[in-house]
């Protein structure tokens, strides 16, 4: 996909991003993703995203693992977990297809993760 500025990835919407050539355990292929990043950080073609993978009830007390539910909005298939501590920069050209969106309270869950994760104060 061609991103142009009126498509340019916007902080809280989930895009399909290939996260290939990745080492040890680090989140593979091509898979959702939500953008973090603040829209009017940076001067390069670079997002923070944090990758989405499948729920598993065993992150259930994971603080870095926020449970997503498909719904209209986000364009998921099925449950699934946005995991915090996968979050990386990656260049706009890695996002393949925008497929939804998350909410502002979804959102605020995430940058609790985030901030929880580098402790900060």
């Amino acid at each position: 996909m061609l991103i142009t500025k009126s498509s340019e990835p916007k902080r809280g919407e989930i895009w399909i991003v290939n996260l290939g050539l990745t080492i040890g355990t680090e989140m593979k292929k091509s898979r959702p993703a939500i953008i973090i990043s603040s829209d009017g950080v940076g001067k390069l073609p670079i997002k923070l995203i944090a990758p989405i993978t499948d729920w598993k009830q065993s992150f259930d007390n994971n603080l870095w693992h926020i449970k997503l539910v498909p719904n209209g909005s986000n364009g998921l298939s099925k449950t699934s977990t946005v995991d915090a501590l996968q979050i990386r920069g990656v260049d706009i050209k890695r996002l393949i297809k925008k497929i939804g969106f998350i909410s502002e309270i979804e959102m605020q869950e995430i940058v609790t993760a985030v901030a929880i994760i580098i402790d900060y104060k």
